[in-house]
């Protein structure tokens, strides 16, 4: 029997392993990396791009450039949620006949299913040049608040890949398995999982080689995304102050900013102020226009406050479903 892939599909980015003599193993990508960011592009020549190589030039082609799909995916162009994406993503997105969405890159629209069946193509023919043999058959994670519609149209991207999708397990229950992998006393754990798009709290009971979910909660539109975006607005808004300049409808400048946003909120995980750095983002009738600022991390904090605030909602409604309190909690899984 070949063997099972397990594929993390992750909002910003993926990550797959096998079962090595009953452990767990990453399995790297073409490029070397244990994760491919979950990216796909349309060069200018028509090339299509997966992985690293369309994160590269995303900056330079951000219309044709499509990220942070899975937060799309099995949803209706009416939610609310998709309205507010529609508004931020550079790439154009729009309505299917079916009420359905469909996303733009190149000349041609594509459904979400499609666009992360093509980041599952690569991590299969990736895997299988790693591991020198076909690879048939995957499980997929996806967050445990997904519905019905969400995880059969991850299911059937998988099937568009060429996978035979064994099963859809939840992401905290993936995360649990590991690390219950070496562990044999009974314990009841929360798995925090802030994720690029999507946010899940689950409360497990792990022991005895058995993984029992007893409540879950979430946001499937709270994540990295949204932290970054809180600060792509703040550095817009401070360099109108600055310049007198609004960047916001400048989609080149904005990939850049991004870029920078979500380079400054890493930088503040282990250091307590980061600077931003984009020479020439614009110019005006007296030229170039740099964008220099400093923010610190006790800035970043402050700057999302709110949305910490926000996810322990559901870390409370799955407390009280699984009818416990945080004391009552062993561990915790972020």
């Amino acid at each position: 029997m070949g063997k099972i892939l397990g594929i993390d599909l992750g909002t910003t980015n993926s990550a797959m392993a096998i079962v090595q003599g009953g452990k767990p193993e990453i399995v790297e990508n073409k490029e070397g990396n244990r994760t491919t960011p979950s990216m796909i592009a349309v060069n200018k020549n028509g090339e299509r791009l997966v992985g690293l190589l369309a994160k590269r030039q995303a900056v330079t082609n951000p219309e044709n450039t499509l990220f942070s799909v899975k937060r799309l995916i099995g949803r209706n162009f009416d939610d609310s949620d998709i309205q507010e994406d529609v508004k931020l993503m550079p790439y154009k997105i729009s309505k299917k006949e079916n009420g359905g969405v469909l996303v733009k890159m190149g000349d041609k629209e594509y459904t979400p299913r499609e666009i992360s069946a093509m980041v599952l193509q690569k991590l299969k023919a990736d895997a299988e040049e790693k591991l020198g043999e076909k690879i048939e058959e995957a499980v997929i994670t996806v967050p445990a608040y997904f519905d019905d519609s969400q995880r059969k149209a991850t299911k059937e991207a998988g099937e568009i890949a060429g996978l035979k999708v064994r099963r859809i397990i939840n992401e905290p229950t993936a995360a649990a398995l590991a690390y219950g992998f070496d562990k044999k006393k009974n314990e009841k754990i929360a798995v925090y999982d802030l994720g690029g798009g999507t946010f899940d709290i689950s409360i497990l009971e792990v022991g005895d080689d058995t993984v029992e979910v007893i409540s879950t909660n979430g946001d499937t539109h709270l994540g990295g995304d949204d932290f970054d975006q809180v600060l792509i607005n703040w550095i817009i808004e401070e360099f109108k102050k600055q310049e007198g300049i609004d960047l916001s409808k400048d989609n080149l400048a904005l990939q850049r900013i991004k870029e920078s946003a979500e380079k400054a909120k890493i930088e503040l995980s282990t250091a307590q102020e980061t600077e931003i750095n984009q020479p020439f983002i614009t110019t005006d009738a007296n030229g170039p226009k740099h964008l220099v600022m400093k923010i610190s991390r006790a800035k970043m904090e402050e700057l999302v406050g709110d949305l910490v605030s926000k996810t322990m909602e559901p870390v409370k409604k799955a407390l009280a479903d699984a009818k416990l309190e945080t004391k009552d909690i062993n561990e915790v899984v972020m």
